[in-house]
């Protein structure tokens, strides 16, 4: 009696947690048809912030997502209700910011090209070692691993929301070595009868960076309908993001020595400081201050063909405009503002203090780009029914239009003429993918049995044209082209063995089949292509944890898993240019990043939602992939390369508390310590990266988030966020982390308060970086940011 109401308590936690919807695959339910179910979600919905998972986890939802899967590894979760309360979310990515040793590198809102995430054992330069799904729809963009890779996250608004999940670690069979560090999976709304929403926001920057006060707005607007008409439900969503975000890049130079030229301009203005090296320098101008403006619209159909068989459709449609703008922080002797088209030529002579420098067109960039991409998806699911559940899905990503112009004279800047630039265009670059999965448990066994078969393929094609006008000219004469595909066809199956009271094993295994091909790259349209040779690999990666439960509140999990992370199509065939312009190519013959991944998490839940976790962390990865030096290929320009052994150990120490007065507080504090144990490449010398921290990946980061609910109608909140001293570059000589370029550590504060008028009604207001923390990932943050909403729901 005693195991049976242990294993129930264990249940019913695992239950009101909802936490494993990110787990690789779930069966579908329909609360309608169980109102235990019903009851357990709708006590999630309702919980703090952030929700446990506890033991081994099968969760019953109230709406279709993937099939089940029993891991018994971390998970953490948060419903849509939670994050519209208590966090200030402009954007779907905002949902993580609480959650345990997560980080996107959100430099703005809108920031559709920068905002990756990192994990435990993953710096913001490592895009490609987690994954992101929405409703099993990938958005993780893997077609490359860095900054310029984030996931899709425009095609989730954060007021469609149902709840996201987060899976630490490669544990689950069901997914790629790309889970290595983490997998979110977003659960988006579908109605149960007619509905009807709208929400408009505002938000607000004063940004005095380097002395240049300016303010920064953004304004957004959506509208969502749906309904339900027996076995027939539909949701229609569609939105618009204009921002703008403060500057993000800064030209610089070093201290000159040398005499100015004969017709060097005297001007004041450049703001002095040191470079993450802590070197002396002047910054001579700002740039890449974007200004963007997104259109996201998506439709859902669904048609339940049988009770428990439903099929559904997904169209989504984003599209994105930004300009990048830059100003020139130098002025002569009668105001007169001074960039390189001073005096007509192509660069500028120009004297500071006495000394000689020279500006030219790259230190003023001007971009616009124009994107428009589609996503399509269809999926079968049937319900675990007689023990048998099962899934068909396939979804593609599209981009339909994709150009990036960029200002870049080569010939004297003038007003009145046109000016001219490059053109990268990637129209019919994207992705697709293919999966059918089942899970089946045997009458009376203590088995259950998750397996399927997948495909993905990732599909690049990149050309650079120069412009003779740079903002409106079609493709000139091209100077580089970039195309290439690669394939991944897998099967895995895993199996969870409850083979004693309070214990459960769960054993896993996946077959990955790689192949890239059709790599081609071409520097101008007169000269050879050079096609690279087609490749391939088998892998194979094993799975395997365990779970006891001690008692009714406290249980034991361990997992390790191996994850083999493939080079994307861009590390293996995207080229670029040097710094004194010359073309380059990266490896294609790169090996895949190979890890070893394992935990060991102790969680405690008590009366209530008080609930602790502390987990053990190690991993030992192999090949990582990074830009550097390596002295066998090129010994002057950094490219993509294979770094042979980084380690990665840790501990995490998270908790929820309900407190009395209606107040509730969760938290987080992890410890890391990532090294580079080997390494043939090198930064600038030989053997200068060995022994150094991987590069964004602190030792220490932490989390907090407390909720009042001062009354039925008003909440409010009060979260903190901190990350510890971290290195931008390999061989760690950016010790200076307060400077563009570097990577900085930070702590900042964000309220936000909720008060819901009626029924129908409910305003919002909040501050993000109360503190107005300045903070730097590469790029600089955001200061103190002001926001206010409104939401009308029917």
């Amino acid at each position: 009696m005693h195991s049976i109401s242990r294993a129930r308590r264990l249940r019913a936690g695992a239950l009101t947690a909802l936490a494993s919807a990110s787990a690789a695959a779930f069966t579908t339910v329909y609360a309608a048809e169980d109102a235990a179910v019903e009851s357990a979600a709708s006590a999630a919905i309702s919980a703090p912030i952030r929700a446990q998972s506890l033991g081994i986890v099968r969760v019953d939802g109230a709406a279709p997502t993937s099939l089940p899967s029993r891991i018994p590894t971390t998970m953490e979760g948060v419903s849509g209700e939670a994050i519209a309360r208590d966090i200030n979310a402009t954007d779907a990515e905002d949902a993580l910011k609480y959650l345990p040793s997560l980080l996107v590198r959100k430099r703005y809102i809108g920031d559709y090209n920068h905002a990756v995430l990192s994990t435990r054992a993953s710096g913001t330069g490592n895009s490609a070692r987690s994954l992101v799904y929405a409703d099993g729809i990938l958005l993780s963009n893997l077609l490359g691993n860095g900054a310029t890779f984030a996931p899709r996250w425009g095609l989730v608004s954060p007021e469609e929301i149902a709840r996201v999940d987060v899976m630490y670690g490669p544990f689950s069979a069901a997914y790629s070595g790309n889970a290595v560090g983490a997998v979110v999976d977003y659960q988006t709304r579908m109605p149960t009868r007619f509905e009807a929403h709208a929400r408009v926001g505002y938000s607000h920057q004063p940004n005095d960076l380097y002395g240049h006060k300016r303010d920064y707005d953004a304004k957004q607007a959506s509208a969502s309908i749906g309904s339900a008409e027996g076995a027939f439900s539909w949701w229609l969503h569609a939105g618009r993001t204009d921002s703008e975000g403060q500057p993000q890049t800064f030209a610089n130079r070093p201290l000159s020595s040398s005499a100015p030229a004969a017709n060097a301009v005297p001007v004041t203005g450049a703001v002095s400081g040191l470079n993450r090296a802590n070197q002396p320098w002047l910054l001579l101008s700002s740039g890449t201050q974007y200004d963007t403006v997104q259109d996201q619209a998506k439709l859902k159909l669904a048609y339940d063909i049988d009770p428990g068989l439903r099929a559904m459709a997904v169209v989504g449609l984003w599209s994105n405009r930004s300009d990048g703008q830059s100003e020139s922080f130098l002025t002569d002797a009668n105001g007169r503002t001074i960039d390189h088209r001073a005096s007509g030529g192509i660069t500028q002579p120009v004297s500071i203090d006495g000394k000689g420098y020279t500006l030219s067109a790259a230190d003023f960039p001007q971009t616009r780009d124009e994107l428009e991409h589609r996503m399509y998806a269809l999926s079968l699911k049937r319900r675990v029914r007689d023990g048998l559940g099962w899934e068909v899905s396939g979804s593609l990503y599209d981009y339909l239009a994709d150009r990036s112009r960029a200002y870049a004279p080569t010939s004297t800047p003038s007003s009145t003429l046109p000016q001219g630039g490059r053109l990268t265009d990637q129209a019919g670059t994207g992705w697709n993918t293919l999966s059918a999965k089942l899970s089946w448990t045997p009458d009376g066994s203590d088995h259950t049995i998750d397996a399927g078969v997948s495909q993905e393929r990732f599909r690049l094609r990149s050309r650079v044209f120069g412009l003779d006008d740079w903002r409106a000219a079609a493709g000139g004469a091209q100077s580089a082209r970039f195309e290439g595909d690669t394939r991944v066809r897998a099967v895995f199956a895993q199996d969870a063995w409850a083979f004693a009271p309070d214990w459960t094993a769960v054993f896993g295994l996946r077959g990955e089949r790689w192949q890239a091909f059709d790599g081609l790259t071409q520097a101008l349209a007169t000269q050879t292509p050079h096609a690279h040779p087609d490749r391939s690999q088998t892998a194979w990666s094993p799975k395997a944890a365990l779970s006891y439960g001690l008692s009714e509140q406290w249980v034991i999990k361990a997992s390790t898993g191996r994850a083999v992370r493939f080079p994307t199509v861009s590390e293996l065939f995207q080229g670029g240019f040097s710094p004194t312009g010359s073309f380059i190519n990266n490896d294609p013959n790169l090996k895949a990043e190979r890890s070893w991944t394992s935990e060991l998490s102790a969680e405690w839940t008590g009366a209530d939602r008080d609930a602790l976790r502390l987990t053990l962390f190690h991993e030992d990865s192999r090949d990582a992939l990074y830009s550097q030096i390596n002295p066998g290929v090129n010994t002057t320009t950094a490219t993509v390369q294979n770094i042979n052994h980084v380690r990665t150990r840790g501990v995490e120490l998270s908790g929820t508390a309900g407190l009395p007065q209606h107040v509730s507080l969760t938290g987080s504090v992890t410890f890391a310590d990532s090294i580079i144990l080997a390494n043939a490449g090198y930064a600038t010398v030989p053997g200068d990266t060995i022994g150094k921290w991987q590069p964004r990946v602190p030792r220490w980061r932490a989390t907090l988030l407390a909720q009042w609910q001062a009354r039925d109608d008003l909440s409010l909140s009060l979260g903190a966020r901190y990350s510890g001293k971290q290195f931008s570059t390999l061989d760690n000589s950016d010790v200076n982390g307060f400077a563009y370029m570097a990577a900085s550590k930070y702590f900042t504060v964000d309220v936000r308060a909720q008060w819901k008028i009626d029924r129908q009604w409910t305003l919002a207001a909040g501050v993000d970086n109360l503190n107005n923390y300045q903070y730097w990932n590469f790029h600089p943050y955001p200061g103190r940011t002001f926001q206010v909403e409104a939401r009308w729901d029917y």
